[in-house]
């Protein structure tokens, strides 16, 4: 089983005829997704070849899921028109829409992503890597044969580190990775995966990637306390970033103690996770619990 994303999954590119849409719509079709079409009005009715697979080019997300079923949307559009993109991709009824695009603007981020939560569409993202249910299906930028199918459900801020707990767990494996998307305002939370995988009869560990600013790690914490059965692991990005600068994405700034890493990792260590110093050290924690083990050697 995997969260959000099967082998199921109908998948269009919104997006597809651009530079990195072609690029991604290939390596998605090669990990096995179900890519049914693209969306570009100035190329409807067109197809495009990706390695003897002829995909249809579409001229509105309607009109693709009218003539394909898709109930996925993989958004590769400009900044300013990502909020219209997620818009029409509501409106045609699609269930998720996975919003690749960096740049966009905070009021537009908070616009689309309540837009689709009232209407019941799951956006990922935006400025995310997307997700990958590995041997199923792959929406997004997430290189797919950096590891396999598994018993680890992986959740993260950052695109970067989730590709290198991805190879480093590589033996073990993953039902899903969702890479959320580090920007102030996202569609799925830290909080949204922890309760999905913790529902998924497959994911018998769960990670969790933060970085500093904001408060999603500690609201993660608080349900994690409350709600989750399932052994955590986590690890949280930013030890060393000085206070009062944004480090890397919009949303990773520290103000006085607030959104602090040593903060963070405190909150999740008091809820019951074990929380790596380094991503490599938080891949060993991964291998002790399944293996029964504390990193120490004692027995759990």
């Amino acid at each position: 089983m995997a969260i959000y994303l099967t082998k199921e999954s109908k998948v269009l590119v919104q997006g597809m005829t651009g530079a990195e849409g072609m690029k991604h719509t290939r390596r998605m079709l090669a990990a096995g997704t179900r890519v049914v079409g693209g969306v570009n009005p100035r190329k409807a009715g067109r197809t495009v070849d990706f390695d003897e697979r002829a995909v249809p080019v579409f001229g509105s997300v309607r009109e693709g899921v009218e003539h394909t079923g898709a109930d996925t949307t993989v958004v590769f559009v400009p900044p300013a028109h990502a909020k219209d993109a997620v818009a029409e991709a509501v409106d045609a009824g699609t269930a998720l829409a996975v919003v690749i695009t960096e740049g966009i603007p905070v009021h537009d981020s908070v616009a689309l992503t309540a837009y689709a939560a009232a209407r019941g569409t799951r956006v990922v993202g935006p400025n995310c890597p997307g997700l990958i249910s590995p041997g199923r299906s792959n929406a997004g930028i997430i290189p797919p044969d950096i590891t396999g199918p598994g018993r680890i459900g992986l959740v993260s801020k950052s695109g970067t580190l989730t590709y290198q707990l991805m190879h480093e767990l590589r033996d073990i494996g993953f039902s899903t990775c969702v890479g959320i998307g580090g920007d102030p305002v996202v569609g799925t939370s830290h909080v949204d995966c922890l309760a999905a995988f913790q529902d998924d009869p497959d994911t018998e560990l769960i990670v969790l990637i933060g970085e500093i600013g904001g408060d999603a790690e500690e609201r993660a914490a608080a349900y994690i306390r409350d709600h989750v059965t399932k052994p955590v692991v986590g690890y949280v990005a930013g030890f060393t970033a000085p206070e009062g600068r944004t480090m890397g994405h919009a949303g990773a700034i520290v103000s006085g103690s607030s959104g602090t890493a040593r903060a963070k990792k405190e909150a999740l260590q008091a809820a019951g996770v074990r929380v790596g110093d380094t991503p490599t050290e938080t891949a060993r924690h991964v291998v002790a619990v399944l293996g029964g083990t504390a990193p120490d050697g004692a027995a759990r």
